[in-house]
C-alpha cells in the first residue's frame, strides 16, 4: 500500500458563497448586533464593520480611482482598522497584499515592487520605512492610520498621544500626499456603495511566503481558495464547539495566513468575535485580554503556548469556556503540549498548513483529547501523497515529501511561472518542501523541512526530533538545531539553547541527549543564548542561525 491519503468526507458545500464579501454580508444579515472584532477595549459590531468597510471600498474606488484587480497593501498589526480595510478592499474586487509591519526598507520595497501595489494602508509607526522606499515602488496612494483611530475620540486620542510623545514609538515621517484613515472613512460614508461583482475565481490575496526558505514570493490565493479552506476547517471544528459562540483569542497577526484564515475569515463566517491583540510579545497584556473575554478558541505557535503555559498569571485564568486550542506555524513540541494540557485541561490540537494552501492541510481530530505528536489527518476535500525525489509515491511508513491537492491550493506564484513549475507535479499535487511519514495509526507525522535536514555520515538527522528531545529537559526554555560543516562526518548537529534554569550545563544537556538519541544525532556543539531569532509570529529562524554559524567559526579560528 502506498502513502497516498484523502479525507473520506469530501461532500462539502464549497460553493455556499460567491466571494468573501458575500460571506461577510451573510453574517451581517444574520448577526448585525454581534461584536465582530474587539481591540484595546473597543468593539466593532457586524453592522458597523459592514458600514465602515463599504465606506472604505467607496473611497478606494471613487476617490482614489482603483479598479477591480488592482493591488492594495495593508501594513499594520492587529487593530480594528485591519478588518475594515481588508473587507473594503475585497468588496471592491481589489487584491489584498498583506505586509509584515516589521519589514526592513529592502523587504518592503521588494514586496511593493513585486506585487505592483497601487495603494497602501499603513500604521504611522512604520511610515518612516515606507518614506525611504516609496519612490522606487508603484505605490501612488498612501492611507495612514494611527493606533487609536477606531477606539473612540477620547481613548483614541489618549492612545495616540502616549504612543507618539511618551513611548516615542512613531518616528518622524513625511509622505506629502498621504490621507488619514479617519478622513477616508468620513468621506467614504457620504458616497453610495454597491459591492463589485466578484467571483470565486477572482484573486483575493497575494500572500507572500515568509522568506524563511529564500526570496519572498506572492502566492496567488483566490476567493474560492479561502472560502474552501474556511468550510473545510469549519466542518472539523464544529463538533468541539457544540452550541458555544466562537470567541477567538487572536495574538497572531492577521496579516499572517493562519490568523487571516482562522481568526478573521472563519470567525466571521461563524458569526463569532475575534479578540485582536496588537502585541503578542506583551504577555501580561495578552493574559489581561484572555481574562477579559469569555474565550472559547485560540490559535498560536509553539513559542507562544510555551510562554503562556509557564506564566504564573496565565494559570489563574478561568478556562471553563475554552473549547479548542489550535497550534500551527511550526511544530508543537511534546513538552509544551503536555504543560498546556496540565494548565488548561485542553489538548493542543496540532494542525499543518502553508501559505500556498490557504493555509490548512491537516489537523488532528478536535475531540481526540490528547497530543499525538503528529499533524493528524487531511482535512475534508484534501488529498495527500508522500513522494520521493523522482516524484514517485513512497512505501507506507517511509518518509517522503508531503504533497497536497485540494480546492484550497494556490493558483501559483505571482509572475513567477518558473517557481510555480518547481512546486507543482503534473497531476496537480503541490510539493510542500516538508518531509512527513504515515504512522501506524494512520496519522501524518512531520519529520522536517527538506532543506533543514542534516546529513551526518550519510544518516539523515531531522532538527525537529533533536529539538523535541532537548525541549523535554526541564531546564530548557527554547532550543533550535542546525547542521554545521564537519571534517569527519560531513555535517554535525549544533544546538542553540535558551536556559530556563541558569544552572543548566552543556554536560547535563549532552547526557540528556545520549539517553534519548542515537550517537550520530547527539549534538556536537552547544551554544547558550539569551534569546533565539524569530519571525514576528514566533517561528524560530534556523536560517539566521545557519547564516551566522560560519562567521562564528571564523571568529573562533
Amino acid at each position: 500500500m502506498d502513502s497516498r491519503h484523502s479525507h473520506p468526507n469530501t461532500a462539502l458545500e464549497l460553493n455556499r458563497f460567491a466571494s468573501l464579501g458575500d460571506m461577510l454580508a451573510a453574517s451581517v444579515k444574520q448577526y448585525p448586533a454581534r461584536t465582530a472584532f474587539c481591540n484595546m477595549g473597543a468593539k466593532l459590531s457586524y453592522r458597523e464593520l459592514d458600514r465602515q468597510s463599504a465606506a472604505f471600498a467607496a473611497y478606494l474606488t471613487t476617490e482614489l480611482g482603483l479598479k477591480q484587480g488592482d493591488r492594495v497593501a495593508l501594513m499594520m498589526p492587529n487593530l480594528l482598522q485591519y478588518p475594515v480595510a481588508l473587507y473594503g478592499a475585497l468588496r471592491a474586487g481589489l487584491v489584498v497584499v498583506n505586509v509584515n509591519p516589521l519589514y526592513t526598507p529592502r523587504e518592503l520595497e521588494h514586496q511593493l515592487q513585486d506585487s505592483g501595489a497601487r495603494a497602501i494602508v499603513i500604521l504611522e509607526n512604520f511610515a518612516a520605512v515606507l518614506q525611504q522606499v516609496i519612490a522606487n515602488t508603484p505605490v501612488e496612494k498612501v492611507i495612514v492610520t494611527a493606533a487609536g483611530d477606531l477606539l473612540g475620540p477620547v481613548k483614541g486620542a489618549l492612545v495616540n498621544m502616549v504612543l507618539r510623545h511618551i513611548k516615542k514609538m512613531v518616528p518622524a515621517w513625511s509622505l506629502p500626499d498621504a490621507i488619514r484613515f479617519n478622513a477616508v472613512l468620513a468621506q467614504g460614508l457620504k458616497l453610495p456603495w454597491q459591492d463589485a461583482k466578484v467571483q470565486q475565481s477572482d484573486i483575493a490575496f497575494l500572500q507572500y511566503t515568509g522568506g524563511t526558505t529564500g526570496p519572498s514570493k506572492g502566492a496567488i490565493l483566490t476567493h474560492g481558495n479561502l472560502l474552501a479552506n474556511i468550510e473545510q476547517v469549519y466542518s472539523i471544528v464544529l463538533p468541539a464547539l457544540g452550541d458555544a459562540r466562537v470567541v477567538m483569542a487572536t495574538p497572531l497577526p492577521l496579516y499572517h495566513i493562519l490568523a487571516l484564515a482562522l481568526n478573521c475569515l472563519l470567525v466571521n463566517r461563524a458569526g463569532g468575535t475575534s479578540v485582536l491583540m496588537s502585541n503578542p510579545r506583551d504577555l501580561p497584556a495578552v493574559i489581561k485580554d484572555l481574562a477579559r473575554y469569555p474565550i472559547t478558541c485560540m490559535t498560536g505557535v509553539n513559542t507562544l503556548y510555551n510562554a503562556l503555559a509557564h506564566h504564573p498569571d496565565f494559570a489563574k485564568l478561568d478556562f471553563s469556556h475554552w473549547k479548542v486550542s489550535v497550534g500551527g506555524g511550526a511544530t508543537i513540541q511534546q513538552a509544551v503540549a503536555e504543560k498546556w494540557q496540565a494548565v488548561t485541561g485542553l489538548p493542543l490540537i496540532e494542525g499543518y498548513g502553508l501559505t500556498e494552501a490557504s493555509p490548512m492541510v491537516c489537523a488532528n481530530p478536535v475531540l481526540l483529547g490528547r497530543y499525538t505528536g503528529s499533524i493528524g489527518l487531511p482535512i475534508p476535500g484534501t488529498e495527500i501523497a508522500l513522494r520521493d525525489e523522482e516524484g514517485r509515491d513512497v512505501a507506507r511508513g517511509e518518509p517522503g515529501e508531503l504533497c497536497v491537492r485540494g480546492p484550497q491550493v494556490m493558483q501559483g506564484y505571482w509572475q513567477r511561472p518558473d517557481e510555480t513549475a518547481k512546486v507543482f507535479h503534473a497531476d496537480g499535487f503541490l510539493a510542500t518542501g516538508d518531509i512527513a511519514q504515515l504512522t501506524e495509526q494512520g496519522f501524518y507525522k512531520l519529520v522536517d523541512r527538506k532543506k533543514d535536514m542534516i546529513l551526518v555520515s550519510g544518516f539523515n538527522v531531522y532538527p525537529n526530533e533533536i529539538e523535541d528531545v532537548i525541549a523535554l529537559h526541564p531546564d530548557v526554555q527554547e532550543v533550535a538545531c542546525i547542521g554545521v560543516p564537519d571534517e569527519r562526518t560531513g555535517e554535525a548537529v549544533k544546538i542553540f539553547v535558551v536556559k530556563r534554569h541558569p544552572g543548566l550545563t552543556e554536560e547535563a544537556l549532552i547526557k540528556h541527549c545520549r539517553t534519548h538519541l542515537t550517537a550520530y544525532k547527539v549534538p556536537r556543539q552547544v551554544v547558550f543564548r539569551t534569546e533565539l531569532p524569530k519571525t514576528n509570529i514566533g517561528k524560530i529562524l534556523r536560517r539566521e542561525l545557519r547564516e551566522e554559524a560560519p562567521a562564528m567559526a571564523t571568529a573562533n579560528a
